[in-house]
């Protein structure tokens, strides 16, 4: 793993690129450039409850991505998390190829594609904290293959993936029984439509889940609803239910080197829900009880074309039934983050 790290870093630093010309017969050339681009977000925080005053920071993440394409037709992407809560994750690294203008493959490691908050980067996150549809019920990356095709007699785009059933730690698998996923996006103007659904393994079992979702973004105006269903064969745990909705609202400022103020407001909640793992003696208990939380916000921002820097501050409510023991860091709080990405 450090020896991965290291190579990562040195690639990211030196940003090795060169030129390939082919000089066909006719005499022509045709230059072909592998300069990678670069990305990265990186989420310092603090975080007090209101409650008891206790309180951390916390480097939330700190990813470096490199992507490109050798050729038009070929594109890449390899991403490291270096301070994932403290631990370093290799996330993505796969490749992909555009067959035609509407058909493209791809393979290596990847998010699993289902819903629209288990697949929301942290540059792009608009709380500080996801909503627990993506945060706990379904935020898993696959090892496998993927194809993506979108109708040319309407806007949607279909998606389809095979992977395999065990954690992305463990690449050296041999089985009859893979994990899959699909989704569809229908676009239509400022409303967005998706559904989705997955279905891997974990040691308890076989879980399913299915997704839907609406997105309507129009002018200064971000809203988002979604559900997520979680069933577990067998029945061998209770199904777990999982819903978003929000809204965001911007407007430009002059103040300092801020551009844009805007705010936002969530309700997300879900039943008790149950990961699918096992204790050391092999018995299934609930990973979360079941909740409610409100969160409203504020976030002041930077902008530019290639930089984009977010100081939030988020409230969370959160709402449990009377008999349930609150874990720390899981009750009502304020986060005030930092977010820079490029």
């Amino acid at each position: 793993m450090k020896k991965i790290v290291f190579m990562f870093i040195l690639l990211s630093l030196q940003s090795p690129y060169g030129s390939a010309e082919e000089t066909p017969d006719s005499g022509g050339t045709k230059k072909s450039s592998y300069m990678p681009i670069i990305h990265g977000v990186v989420r310092p925080r603090w975080e007090i409850e209101t409650k008891d005053a206790y309180n951390r920071f916390e480097v939330r993440n700190a990813r470096v991505s490199m992507s490109g394409n050798i050729i038009p037709a070929i594109d890449y992407l390899v991403q490291v998390d270096f301070c994932d809560q403290g631990k370093i994750k290799i996330l993505d690294a796969w490749g992909g190829i555009t067959v035609t203008k509407r058909l493209k493959v791809r393979a290596g490691q990847f998010l699993m594609p289902v819903g629209i908050e288990p697949l929301r980067a942290p540059a792009a996150y608009i709380f500080a904290n996801r909503a627990f549809i993506g945060k706990q019920m379904c935020n898993a990356r696959g090892v496998g293959a993927e194809i993506a095709y979108t109708l040319p007699v309407m806007p949607l785009t279909m998606k389809a993936a095979v992977f395999n059933p065990t954690s992305v730690a463990d690449h050296d698998v041999w089985t009859r029984t893979p994990a899959f996923s699909a989704s569809a996006l229908w676009q239509i103007h400022a409303v967005g439509l998706n559904v989705g659904f997955q279905s891997s393994i974990p040691a308890a079992g076989r879980v399913n889940i299915t997704d839907a979702s609406i997105i309507y973004r129009s002018g200064r105006w971000n809203v988002e609803g979604e559900y997520m269903y979680k069933h577990y064969t067998n029945s061998y745990a209770p199904a777990s239910h999982g819903y978003s909705v929000f809204g965001d609202y911007y407007f430009p400022i002059n103040a300092g080197i801020f551009n844009r103020l805007s705010f936002q407001t969530r309700f997300d909640g879900m039943t008790a829900h149950y990961s699918g793992d096992l204790t050391d003696n092999g018995n299934l208990t609930a990973d979360m009880p079941a909740r409610n939380r409100i969160t409203v916000g504020s976030t002041i921002s930077h902008i530019q074309q290639k930089l984009h820097a977010d100081i939030r501050v988020n409230y969370e409510k959160y709402f449990y039934h009377h008999d349930v023991s609150v874990p720390t860091g899981q009750s009502d709080k304020v986060v005030v983050e930092l977010a820079v990405s490029f």
